[in-house]
């Protein structure tokens, strides 16, 4: 049975089997670029928050004594700078750690919240004017420390699969 089968096969099924794969592979490549700008995608938001939260006078609404009478008193600032040391730190030591073991995972949208609910501690303790720029630089710093780490494993992961789709042609051409 298996002989038959293999008696049915056309002289092309290999050459069919090596153009899947290096279709599979320009595949591969497409989707590792489009990965690669997801970084670039994340800090593109936390530029466009950082822009509302820059300019949260005129772009939000101020917030009314009932809502405040609701959610109490804001948390002191020095505990919030604190989370925002605290956080930054461990954001940082996390993606060099995947730097590190070449694991292309993305965290920025877990970034872009936790950033952003620094800005809303800040508003809400109506302290956001005077620490507008330290939440913006460990954002940046991170947002752009995570698409470096994602754009670095996409670049590697593309060159490897171009070697590998070069060393299929080579062989097709050497078997033809």
């Amino acid at each position: 049975m298996g002989l038959l089968r293999k008696s049915r096969r056309s002289p092309e099924a290999p050459e069919r089997a090596g153009t899947a794969t290096a279709k599979a592979g320009r595949e591969r490549i497409r989707q590792l670029h489009a990965l690669s700008h997801r970084g670039l995608w994340g800090l593109a938001a936390f530029l466009a928050v950082s822009l509302v939260a820059f300019n949260h006078s005129r772009l939000l609404p101020p917030l009314s004594d009932n809502l405040r009478a609701v959610l109490g008193k804001s948390p002191p600032t020095n505990l919030i700078s604190i989370a925002l040391v605290v956080y930054s730190f461990s954001a940082l030591v996390l993606i060099l750690s995947r730097m590190s073991t070449g694991q292309g995972k993305y965290k920025g949208w877990s970034h872009l919240a936790y950033l952003s609910a620094f800005y809303v501690f800040y508003l809400y303790g109506n302290v956001l004017d005077a620490n507008f720029w330290a939440v913006f630089a460990a954002g940046v710093t991170i947002m752009a420390l995570e698409h470096y780490q994602l754009w670095t494993f996409c670049t590697e992961a593309i060159r490897k699969e171009e070697e590998r789709l070069a060393q299929a042609e080579r062989l097709e051409k050497f078997k033809s």
